[in-house]
């Protein structure tokens, strides 16, 4: 009996070299090159005040001048434009209320969702070599596929993350600029109050609908102290735009009026700390 043709070695090593390549695949690589496939963000214009995914900060008439960690803040546009909740029913779209931003902070995208089309190409990479052999590849895996359906299920019946229907509150959000669309809408239609419904909690619902960095919880508080501590300065002016005000008014009144000037004024300001961190974790059901 004639044997058959057998397989040639070069057809062997070449079935072996693209072995090789499948198993040896980087997952966090591949999450890269989806990170790449993003819109990229144009560059931020301080000049223009166009800032792309930042939140931005700006010093209150009046209010700074007595407590200059309380500030007037926005979200920005893919493109760059601002959104800030200035007045009952009303958002600003490119018109920054109280005067240019002094701080931003530029937001990571690859925070907010992961795509089906990343997971698809994850799983044609992974075969049973891949899940003995590189545990980390699969733990990357297995995270993926439950923020995706954290953030981007078929139907809000498919979410099986932690907070389960409290995404219906503020609902999903495919792409960044859609989040800030679907809050730009609720807003619309919400009372001003600056303890209780203010530009902190536009901020914060844009940011409950992104599920940004994993989490629902965003709010005032933490929104600020957010700001507050990654933050950056646009420039030396906005420093002192920032900061002058209050010294010259807390100087004024330490001649005026003396040491109980300053005694008033650093208890209107621990009263005003006290007030926004109590009412956002006591009382929730009256801050927005």
């Amino acid at each position: 009996m004639s044997r058959g043709r057998g397989v040639p070695m070069m057809d062997l090593k070449r079935s072996y070299d693209v072995e090789d390549r499948v198993v040896s695949v980087s997952i966090p690589s591949i999450i890269e090159a989806d990170e790449a496939d993003l819109w990229p963000l144009p560059e931020i214009d301080t000049k223009k005040s166009k800032f792309p995914c930042c939140i931005v900060w700006t010093p209150l008439p009046v209010v700074s001048w007595l407590a200059p960690f309380i500030g007037h803040i926005g979200l920005c546009r893919e493109d760059g434009v601002i959104l800030d909740f200035a007045g009952s029913n009303f958002i600003n779209v490119d018109d920054f209320a109280f005067g240019p931003p002094a701080r931003y902070l530029q937001l990571d995208r690859t925070k907010v969702l992961v795509s089906a089309s990343l997971l698809s190409r994850i799983w044609l990479c992974m075969d049973f070599v891949s899940f003995v052999s590189n545990y980390k590849n699969f733990l990357i895996f297995i995270k993926c596929v439950c923020l995706w359906q954290c953030c981007l299920p078929p139907n809000m019946g498919g979410h099986t993350c932690k907070y389960g229907f409290k995404h219906t509150d503020f609902g999903t959000a495919r792409t960044w600029d859609n989040a800030l669309s679907s809050s730009t809408r609720s807003f619309e239609h919400k009372t001003y109050n600056i303890f209780t419904c203010n530009c902190h909690s536009f901020v914060a619902n844009c940011l409950n609908r992104l599920c940004y960095g994993g989490s629902m919880e965003w709010n005032m508080v933490n929104v600020a102290i957010l700001l507050m501590i990654k933050g950056k300065w646009i420039n030396g002016s906005s420093v002192v735009r920032s900061f002058l005000p209050c010294a010259v008014v807390t100087s004024l009144g330490v001649v005026l009026v003396g040491w109980p000037f300053l005694i008033g004024l650093s208890s209107f300001s621990l009263l005003l700390f006290a007030w926004f961190i109590i009412a956002t974790y006591c009382f929730k059901n009256i801050i927005t």
